[in-house]
């Protein structure tokens, strides 16, 4: 074999070529276990679409011969309920029922023609966007008005299609609401994680800015402190859905049982966000001011806090495992507290406050009332006095 040749084969072998490029195979097997990631993790929705299809053509049959509506309907507000509360998703179904009925009256009364085909086309995403549905949602209601408007109609104006998408919008909302809900604690965990690692990269940030003493981080910190908003209002939309969502699954009634924890460290996770963007806020203008090093205890205590966030989402998915959320929290509000001995400036001062702050809101979050937080950063700091809770929060 040429001396290339061999260079070549092993090169394969050992996943590099012989001018250093790294061979395909692995990168094809990266694609493919990203890829199969990808459909296990959609299993769950093209079960519930299957089935919901299956059951609204099953279920149609019996009324109508050719009851083509109604598995595009199950589709279609399978797509528009995902996410949504109960209320909603009924809102929704019957939305995509109506836009139907009314394309098809529309189209009844004028004909097929082009003029025609665009007007449905556009009333039903119209009506798809007022509705409050997404891309997918309005793409989908023009689909189904160009059915409504191509395919063939019985004769005279009749309600089989108005019907077939009841139908499948109905068995849609059974299989995704009732039968085969996904586990609402599962959408309640992904949205506290995303909640706790945009509020720990903020701490992060701040504390790497004090460290560094570099403005450009910290206003950087503090964007991402003032990005907080939207996560903390997507944890309380997952609760509200969870608490809604229906199901007589055993496994997801145990799973529920846990939905007061998420619901009561949420108006503490609040009031961390708050916390989190005024001390991001202190910290730009503790640098933009600072001569020298800040105290780096400051910056420790900080990064403490990102470090009982990262604990409290921890001990909101596993409540019996073991957490040190509350005494890394009483940690950083006593090695930031202790700064003061030396330290009395005001931007210094503020800093701590607003640290004693967040930890107290971290600590309520762990499940301990407002006076028992209070107590036990006194007991932590020693002394004897009122609650810190009254800094800048907001």
């Amino acid at each position: 074999m040429p001396e290339g040749g061999r260079a070549r084969h092993n090169g394969a072998v050992t996943g590099r070529w012989s001018d250093g490029r790294r061979a395909p195979l692995p990168r094809l097997r990266g694609q493919v276990r990203t890829r199969t990631s990808r459909l296990r993790a959609g299993a769950w929705t093209i079960a519930q679409t299957a089935i919901a299809v299956g059951a609204a053509w099953a279920i149609a049959r019996q009324i109508d011969d050719s009851p083509f509506f109604a598995p595009i309907s199950a589709v279609i507000s399978l797509v528009a309920m995902r996410g949504q509360r109960t209320t909603r998703a009924i809102e929704l179904v019957l939305g995509v029922a109506v836009g139907i009925a009314v394309a098809d009256v529309i189209v009844s009364a004028l004909g097929t023609s082009t003029p025609v085909l665009m007007l449905v086309v556009a009333l039903s995403m119209s009506a798809a966007l007022l509705l409050g549905g997404g891309a997918l949602l309005v793409s989908q209601a023009g689909v189904s008005a160009i059915f409504v408007a191509t395919i063939e109609r019985p004769a005279g104006l009749t309600p089989d299609r108005f019907i077939d998408a009841l139908i499948g919008g109905a068995v849609a909302l059974l299989v995704a609401q009732v039968l085969i809900p996904r586990d609402p604690v599962a959408q309640v965990m992904n949205a506290a994680h995303a909640l706790a690692g945009q509020l720990t990269l903020a701490l992060r940030e701040t504390a790497a800015a004090l460290t560094e003493v570099d403005l450009a981080r910290a206003r950087r910190a503090l964007q991402v402190a003032r990005a907080t908003d939207p996560h903390l209002a997507d944890l309380g939309d997952a609760i509200d859905v969870a608490r809604e969502t229906i199901s007589v699954r055993p496994p997801v009634w145990r799973a529920r049982q846990r939905l007061p924890l998420y619901a009561e460290a949420l108006a503490a996770l609040d009031h961390a966000v708050r916390n989190t963007r005024v001390l991001a806020r202190r910290a730009v203008a503790a640098v933009r001011r600072a001569n020298t090093a800040m105290p780096p205890e400051i910056a420790a205590a900080v990064s403490l806090l990102a470090d009982a966030v990262d604990e409290l989402v921890r001990h909101l998915d596993d409540p019996e495992a073991e957490t040190s959320s509350r005494r890394l929290a009483l940690e950083a509000a006593s090695r930031a507290t202790g700064v003061l001995e030396c330290h009395h400036d005001l931007q210094t001062t503020a800093l701590v406050a607003q640290v004693r702050s967040t930890a107290v809101d971290l600590l309520r979050g762990s499940g301990l009332s407002e006076d028992e937080a209070t107590a036990a950063l006194e007991r932590a700091l020693g002394v004897a006095q009122g609650s810190p809770s009254g800094a800048d929060s907001r």
